[in-house]
């Protein structure tokens, strides 16, 4: 099995963060990590070894006395035992301090290489002279708490915090509120002393250049005062791939959809010089519409001081462990991580349709040819994939996978008349008679039958065209009067039935740009009851109109304040819309967004808006929200017809 990528396997989750031990060393059973352990020292190795003797008579000077010569013999039998012993203190380089000789003897200075009197040495001086000094060992990494703050408090006059996502590390993760544009926004703070404040500005400038739709947008990264934060997108209609395999494997279509648009972002990334260094299922995003988003690129990986030097290929593992487990359900480690199960204990890495029935057996191969990065796969010799670039070239190679056939609409089922009763013990047997067109009368009086038939049916269309003819031209003759107080009539004209209401007039509407329009001249197009002519937004880099505004719109003009029932709105390519309106007694048409209330919402290429309750209003605003992908590699909004009914 191909030797497994460190990173890859200790990611964490985007909610969540890994172990402390993890991060600061391996646990021991008192407690502490192995980084704040240290083994014995010299000092301790000499005072059990030094022998309890009295000292010898005060030798000649300028030689080792007997006892000095035997205790730096043992000094260094120690050190080459056990090597040198590592300091609970980092050394600093200054010079030696002078020696306190015991009492009777001189006190004299020792030189760095050798002393200059026969002096009996203390342990400290011992080891500076025998064995060169240890490297001092690096200091431990100060705790870092994250700023404090709270629910409600306000970023740059603008960004207000909601709710916590993430506090580790010293930096924490925030839902927050753009109030000027109105709209959720993802917010990473951490204070301007952090170590990771710096990597985190550059990463966060790098990824905002990117601009590929793909990933979640760097919407700004400001220092301010004594506080870092980046803003990003929030795609609350979102839901991560972490949740989507707590149900279960994803089908082979989604599955396939996943990696290509996964491995094909990582790809555009990786040519402009950016990694991502924590690819997990929470960091992959599916909206609505289908498609894929990756969040935190290059950002996540700065926060917590992560680093490679096999960037792609780190990546392109990551990437195969998706695939993994999108197939499987099943992380493709021993470890459980991200909510899944890991693979058994010693049973290394196996294919994923060996793990479960029904694999996609293309998909399969491709999940190993990017996790056995150091050789082929066991089952096609197929070279291995080390770039997203190579990956996204073997997923376009594969034969197309349709997607699932839809289900069957729901039809009635026909109901069936019961069988007949069986007959009782002696009651005369009668035939069961079958459902069909009755016999034709035989002879003569069958004949005279049908011409009396065929008589009163024609007297009957003549009286009644008679009849129909004179109440037409006496309600021309005459002014209508009003229906009595009672009669069924007047009951049935009271309330109008539900028909279309025709649009008078419409307007586009871009409160939020920099122009104020949004291709105005093609407005008639979306209510002239041709399909083939459209209104069309302007195009963006994203489904949500480039981070620039909240969405853009139509104000449809009714005439008069109408009841409105629904509004049916065909669109051209998958989008969200929601259908707000003006007070009744409005007049004018409005410009400011604030006075529209939203009614309803859908999505699809035929959104149906119906309001919950009743609406009456001459105003109403179409309002698009998410946009559709275009061939281009961009995104716009594209309406062919609205019809409102009432």
């Amino acid at each position: 099995m191909a030797d497994r990528s460190t990173a890859a396997v200790g990611v964490a989750n985007e909610g969540g963060e890994g172990s402390s031990s993890a991060r600061q060393g391996s646990a021991t059973p008192d407690g502490t990590t192995t980084d704040e352990q240290t083994s014995g020292t010299a000092e301790d190795t000499t005072a059990q070894e030094q022998p309890d003797t009295e000292p010898a008579a005060e030798p000649i000077a300028g030689a080792p006395s007997e006892s000095t010569a035997q205790d730096i013999v043992r000094i260094e039998a120690a050190d080459e035992d056990t090597g040198p012993a590592e300091p609970t203190e980092p050394l600093e380089a200054v010079p030696p301090a002078e020696p306190v000789a015991p009492a009777g003897k001189p006190t004299k200075a020792v030189g760095a290489d050798r002393p200059a009197e026969p002096v009996e040495p203390s342990p400290e001086s011992t080891k500076t002279a025998a064995a060169p000094p240890a490297p001092a060992p690096a200091p431990a990494k100060p705790r870092i708490t994250a700023p404090d703050l709270h629910s409600g408090h306000k970023l740059a006059r603008r960004y207000q915090l909601a709710e916590c996502v993430t506090r580790v590390d010293g930096f924490s993760s925030w839902r927050a509120v753009d109030e000027k544009l109105r709209r959720a926004v993802g917010v990473h703070v951490l204070p301007a002393d952090h170590p990771q404040a710096r990597p985190v500005m550059a990463a966060a400038r790098s990824a905002a250049l990117l601009g590929d739709p793909r990933f979640v947008q760097v919407l700004d990264a400001v220092e301010d005062n004594d506080l870092v934060y980046v803003i990003h997108e929030w795609l609350p209609d979102a839901v991560s791939l972490g949740d989507l395999l707590r149900t279960g494997p994803l089908e082979p279509h989604e599955a396939y959809q996943m990696v290509s648009q996964v491995s094909q972002g990582m790809a555009a990334a990786h040519r402009e010089g950016l990694s991502h260094l924590r690819l997990d299922p929470g960091a992959v995003l599916r909206t609505v519409s289908g498609q894929y988003r990756i969040r935190g690129l290059a950002v996540a990986a700065a926060l917590r001081g992560l680093k490679s030097d096999q960037q792609r290929r780190q990546d392109t593992e990551a990437i195969g462990a998706l695939l993994y487990a999108a197939l499987t359900q099943r992380w493709p480690y021993e470890e459980d991580a991200h909510g899944l199960t890991g693979l058994p204990k010693g049973v290394g890495l196996i294919a994923p349709d060996q793990v479960r029935a029904g694999v996609h057996r293309g998909l399969s191969e491709i999940a190993m040819r990017a996790l056995a990065n150091d050789g082929a796969t066991a089952s096609r010799e197929e070279p291995p994939c080390t770039t997203p670039e190579e990956l996204a070239k073997v997923v376009a190679g594969i034969p197309r996978i349709r997607p699932p056939e839809q289900p069957s609409p729901a039809y009635g089922v026909a109901s069936f008349q019961q069988p007949p009763a069986p007959p009782r013990a002696g009651a005369p047997r009668q035939a069961t008679v079958i459902a069909g067109p009755p016999p034709a009368l035989p002879g003569r009086t069958g004949q005279v039958l049908k011409w009396a038939v065929a008589a009163l049916l024609i007297v009957a269309i003549g009286l009644g065209s008679w009849q129909l003819a004179d109440t037409l031209q006496s309600r021309e003759g005459h002014s209508a009067t009003p229906t009595p107080t009672g009669q069924k009539g007047g009951q049935a004209s009271a309330r109008p039935s539900a028909g279309p209401i025709p649009i008078v007039t419409a307007k586009d509407y871009d409160p939020f740009g920099s122009d104020g329009g949004e291709n105005p001249t093609q407005v008639k197009f979306a209510y002239d009851n041709r399909p083939s002519t459209s209104w069309e937004t302007s195009w963006y880099t994203d489904a949500h109109f480039g981070n620039l505004k909240s969405g853009v719109g139509l104000i449809l003009d009714l005439g008069s304040a109408k009841n409105v029932g629904s509004v049916k709105v065909d669109f051209v390519g998958q989008t969200s819309v929601d259908l707000l309106a003006a007070p009744a007694g409005t007049s004018t048409m409005p410009t400011d967004f604030d006075t529209f209330t939203k009614v309803a919402s859908g999505s699809g290429t035929e959104a149906k808006l119906t309001p919950k309750s009743k609406v009456t209003t001459r105003f109403l605003l179409v309002w698009l929200t998410t946009l559709p992908p275009t061939s281009d590699g961009h995104f716009r909004g594209q309406v062919s017809e609205i019809h409102v009914t009432g």
